[in-house]
């Protein structure tokens, strides 16, 4: 895994964890919160991009399950 690669796999981790934590916050559900996922998708989008991984999924999830296992909830890939 080269350093953009890792920049790329990490910020889309950064992306999920910030969606959930929006996501699974209770305070009336108003859309408003969902703005402070502006910044993590457009870093993950701009990461992606110089990582040369926009379009090649099998091989950015493969770089995502590397860096964090955990994240796909099952075992075996």
């Amino acid at each position: 895994m080269n350093d953009d690669e890792r920049a790329a796999a990490q910020a889309y981790v950064r992306l999920l964890e910030a969606s959930r934590a929006v996501l699974s916050d209770p305070a009336d559900g108003r859309p408003p919160h969902l703005l402070l996922l502006n910044a993590p998708m457009r870093e993950a989008d701009s990461a992606l991009d110089e990582a040369g991984l926009a379009g090649n999924e099998a091989r950015f999830f493969a770089l995502v399950r590397a860096l964090r296992p955990s994240l796909t909830g099952r075992s075996g890939g």
